[in-house]
């Protein structure tokens, strides 16, 4: 028997690799960077989107084109809900999962920053999906008179259902923090 191949010496080479093993998995956590530097991208495309109904807006207010207020400025509203949902999952994202985000002693850093968990960024998500998706209701009556019984239905339950998922959510939420505090 070698004695370099002493039971203490398995055991410090199994720490090894497990320290190894470890340090991996923790740096694997950088993965998720390149998914948000997509999510700044796509945030630049609703910019460019809004750019292009905001020009529309104006156009059809001046008699310029033919343009339903009402429903460009219901976009205009979706459209920034939507991107102020990404970057919601941006910032709480990159803090929960990769990094702790240093803006130094800047005063106009979110309050929520680096306090939001994934159970508060749970319930921002559904809250900001129900937003949007009655936003989206909203256009559909607008234009109701397009669209069959049946479309208008279907819009309506899973505006409906997404709402429930909220409400269960929160629910659930309220259930988990009250068993924690012995309630």
């Amino acid at each position: 028997m070698n004695p370099q191949d002493t039971p203490a010496s398995d055991k410090s080479r199994a720490k090894k690799l497990e320290l190894k093993l470890e340090a991996l998995i923790f740096a694997s956590r950088w993965l998720l960077a390149p998914f948000f530097i997509g999510l700044i991208i796509a945030i630049l495309v609703l910019l460019v989107k809004f750019g292009k109904e905001l020009i529309a807006l104006l156009m059809g207010v001046l008699g310029v084109i033919e343009h339903d207020s009402v429903i460009s400025i219901l976009t205009l509203v979706d459209t920034m809900l939507i991107a102020a949902l990404l970057l919601i999952m941006i910032f709480s994202g990159y803090e929960n999962f990769v990094s702790k985000l240093y803006t130094g002693d800047n005063e106009d850093r979110p309050a929520w920053m680096g306090k939001v968990g994934f159970s508060d960024l749970k319930m921002k998500l559904i809250g900001a999906i129900v937003a949007i998706s009655a936003v989206e209701l909203l256009k559909a009556f607008l234009v109701s008179h397009q669209m069959t019984g049946e479309e208008l239905g279907w819009k309506i339950a899973i505006h409906l259902t997404f709402v429930l998922s909220g409400l269960l959510f929160a629910i659930s939420d309220w259930i988990s923090e009250q068993r924690k505090s012995g309630k």
